[in-house]
């Protein structure tokens, strides 16, 4: 029985497909052509209607030609060719800025992502959700490679962004339309989407889906990533706490470090009055000056980050907000 389009009252009819599924691809060329049929399948199974967004991320193997077949067979499938390998968030902000649809819903191209998934993704949408996160649950991986650092991952994410996921690494996930329009990815910001999206206001929820394991190819990531995914989660929550206001941030770290500075030259200067130390015995005045003149350092940054920040909105006519909804506006 074929699942119910989506409905006019939960989500506008905006836009011209109802789903834009797109699939960042980097040397897949044995994947493809099952991961089409697979994607195809399932959802020509419902009332949805739909288009297909491949990004080749720099293939050196095949893929650019198989996919090029693909579109040509069907002219509901998108191929995007970068000239080199950018990366999975370069490819999934490709398919986010051409994805003509009402829900974008990324997947990898490596088989391990179920498109069977997609149908109850989109149920949890017609609930009301803004941004449905899968979970793989039960990963097909190797443990020490790729769940222990992926979990560590995980809850150091949760901890950071008060947004609590088992599985920020899953590519596949369903966001409205909407929540995307004003994000812009950069380094492994992919991920991230969902903590920015409830940053917002967005409504945000999870569920269990397949993972399968890799039938071809070895994986692209290694253990290293976790470092920098953890590094981008740093970044995000400066600039999500802030980007409109830099000088708290550094104004507040000067402060402690000339707390430190007044506290270390007070401790040298009680040890010469009442201990008889002499200040060229003890490394406080040293750690005292350092201290002072990192806290100077620091406001300066501050001051010139603020005006940056200034110049960065006033120049291009950015808002410092985010509107939901407006009537009569």
């Amino acid at each position: 029985m074929k699942t119910q389009a989506i409905e006019t009252t939960k989500i506008m009819q905006t836009k011209k497909y109802d789903i834009s599924i797109f699939v960042p691809v980097y040397n897949e060329e044995e994947s493809l052509d099952i991961l089409n049929k697979k994607i195809i399948e399932c959802v020509g199974n419902t009332n949805y209607s739909y288009e297909i967004i491949y990004v080749d991320d720099g293939s050196s193997d095949k893929s650019f030609e198989i996919l090029q077949s693909f579109a040509k067979a069907n002219s509901n499938i998108k191929v995007i060719k970068f000239r080199r390998n950018f990366g999975q968030t370069a490819a999934m902000s490709a398919g986010i800025d051409v994805a003509e649809g009402n829900v974008l819903i990324p997947m990898d191209s490596d088989l391990q992502n179920d498109p069977a998934d997609i149908p109850r993704l989109m149920e949890k949408i017609n609930e009301g959700f803004d941004v449905v996160s899968g979970w793989r649950k039960n990963r097909k991986d190797t443990f020490v490679n790729r769940k222990l650092p992926s979990m560590i991952a995980n809850k150091i994410i949760s901890w950071l962004s008060g947004v609590n996921l088992h599985d920020y690494g899953c590519t596949l996930k369903a966001y409205k339309c909407e929540v995307l329009k004003d994000i812009r990815l950069y380094g492994e910001l992919h991920r991230f989407i969902p903590i920015c999206a409830s940053w917002v206001g967005a409504k945000v929820t999870e569920i269990p889906v397949n993972h399968h394991e890799r039938q071809f190819g070895q994986s692209k990531y290694g253990i290293n990533r976790t470092f920098k995914v953890i590094l981008d989660l740093i970044l995000m929550k400066f600039l999500t706490d802030y980007i409109t206001k830099p000088i708290y941030f550094f104004g507040g770290t000067a402060f402690a470090s000339m707390m430190i500075s007044f506290l270390a030259f007070t401790w040298a200067l009680g040890l010469k009055l009442f201990s008889g130390i002499q200040l060229d015995h003890t490394p406080l005045p040293v750690l005292g000056a350092m201290f002072f003149t990192v806290s100077v350092q620091l406001f300066m940054m501050g001051i010139l980050a603020d005006m940056i920040m200034r110049t960065y909105y006033e120049s291009q006519d950015k808002r410092i907000y985010s509107i939901d909804q407006s009537m009569n506006v």
